[in-house]
């Protein structure tokens, strides 16, 4: 059928992006301080700064995430975040691009802390990789298992993972003024507006 046809060419998209980009991102990682340590000192204070900055960097795109939804997709750019808000024909939505948006400044960071040595690119490397890291998450818990748009397994079994994804149907649902706009942390977006009961339903 179609619907199958379309989430099997979302599937090979995803995992050959998924696959692609943790390999080169693990492949960075290793050269890039295998690089640096050919002098002969471990740059210590960069590497704990990169693997930081990538935690930190995350987690900062939740907030980032939600408020660019919020302030951006639901307002000015509506017109291009309207296609996920109605029924999908076809694999991808016009949606997506906000996907290659987040990607530049994420491959621009990688490629700069990448071939340049120092403590400031290793902060741009780190900040890079958590913002793929993000990225990688978001389509597997959003794509995959909130809009079903492909199979993610075992992670659909995960009890949280369970409550981010009925706390993003509400956002759909439009129950809470649009609330939660985030998606990681959208169960507590809800409690903060009263949705805890809805979101137990």
């Amino acid at each position: 059928s179609r619907i199958k046809a379309e989430r099997s060419t979302y599937l090979f998209a995803a995992v050959a992006s998924t696959v692609g980009i943790t390999t080169l991102a693990a492949a960075s990682v290793y050269y890039r301080f295998v690089w640096q340590m050919q002098v002969g000192e471990v740059p210590v204070l960069e590497m704990f700064g990169t693997f930081s900055l990538a935690f930190g960097a995350a987690v900062g795109m939740e907030f980032w995430a939600r408020w660019a939804h919020k302030a951006l997709w639901h307002a000015s750019l509506w017109d291009m975040h309207e296609s996920h808000h109605r029924p999908r024909e076809g694999p991808f939505e016009l949606n997506d691009v906000f996907a290659i948006v987040n990607a530049v400044p994420a491959i621009a960071l990688l490629a700069y802390g990448f071939f340049n040595k120092g403590l400031f690119p290793g902060l741009c490397f780190g900040a890079g990789l958590g913002i793929t890291v993000f990225g990688m998450a978001y389509m597997f818990v959003h794509d995959g298992l909130v809009h079903r748009r492909f199979p993610v397994g075992p992670i659909a079994n995960v009890p949280y993972f369970q409550k981010v994804a009925a706390a993003h149907k509400l956002h759909h649902a439009d129950l809470f003024q649009g609330v939660p706009y985030g998606l990681f942390l959208g169960p507590k977006e809800l409690e903060e507006v009263g949705g805890s009961e809805e979101l137990e339903r």
